[in-house]
This record gives structure tokens, C-alpha cells and sequence, in this order.
């Protein structure tokens, strides 16, 4: 065999060789592109739980919060209903008249009315009415703030 065919033919080696690299290649990109996608699907799949169960989570909360604040609602109106009760026992066993009697229907009064404050605001409408109370009387409410934070401090260091 002479030289030049034997060139031809190890250039017609190095062809297939190349061509099959190439195809090599080629098959592994399209494998690659191919897991790329199933990864990029299952990393899809992983947000998509996350943020269901994110948001199941944040709806468990607010439930609870809900729930809560409803049961405090309703101690409050229980308290009130009580105190009306009290007020009604104190009206019919203490005095009907003279000094005392004049103290026991004011007790009475006060009892029966601060019942039914709590019965019908509940906390709610207590803080609504707080928060009222403090833009109409912006400095008492800051003086007696500084008064309690004061007599706070004072308890605390004794």
C-alpha cells in the first residue's frame, strides 16, 4: 500500500471518528436537555407543594387567630352577662333604703350598666372606644401613660 492511500485512509478514520464524536455529542445534549427538563418539571412540582402547603399553613394561622379571637370575644360577653347577674343578686339582697340602700343601688347600677357595656362592645368595640378616647384626649391620655408607666417602674424596683 503506498503512503498516499494510507493517509486517505487514516483521514477517512479521522472522519468517522469525528462524525461519530459528533453524533456522541449530540445524543448526549439531547439526553442533558432531556434531564434538564425533568429537573426543571420536578423543581416546578417542589414550588408548586411549597407554596400549597405555605399557604395551608398561613390559613391554619389565621383560622386559629380567628377562632381565638372569637373565644375571647365571647368570655367577654360571658363576664359582662355575669356582671349584670351580680348587679341584679346585689339590688335584691342589700338594702332598700337609707344610706346603705342609696350605696347598694349605685354598686347595682354600676355593675348592671359595666355588664352590659362588656356584653354588647365586647373587646372589640372596647378598643374601637379606647382608641376613640385617646384621639380626643390626646395629652390626659399621654399624662396618665407617663402616671402608669411610672407607678409600673416603682412596683417593679420594690
Amino acid at each position: 500500500m503506498s503512503t498516499q492511500t494510507k493517509k486517505d485512509q487514516a483521514q477517512d478514520h479521522m472522519g468517522r471518528a469525528k462524525d461519530s464524536a459528533s453524533q456522541a455529542a449530540d445524543k448526549a445534549k439531547e439526553g442533558a436537555g432531556g434531564a434538564l427538563e425533568h429537573i426543571k418539571d420536578a423543581a416546578s412540582q417542589v414550588g408548586q407543594a411549597a407554596g400549597s402547603a405555605a399557604s395551608a399553613a398561613g390559613q391554619a394561622v389565621g383560622n386559629a387567630a380567628s377562632n381565638l379571637g372569637q373565644r375571647a370575644e365571647d368570655a367577654t360577653a360571658a363576664v359582662g352577662r355575669g356582671m349584670e347577674s351580680l348587679g341584679e343578686r346585689v339590688r335584691q339582697k342589700g338594702p332598700e333604703s337609707g344610706f346603705l340602700g342609696s350605696a347598694t343601688r349605685s354598686v347595682a347600677d354600676a355593675l348592671e350598666n359595666t355588664g352590659e357595656y362588656l356584653e354588647d362592645k365586647k373587646i372589640s368595640g372596647m378598643a374601637s372606644d379606647l382608641t376613640d378616647l385617646v384621639r380626643n384626649n390626646p395629652i390626659p391620655a399621654l399624662l396618665v401613660g407617663i402616671g402608669l408607666g411610672f407607678l409600673l417602674g416603682r412596683a417593679m424596683r420594690s
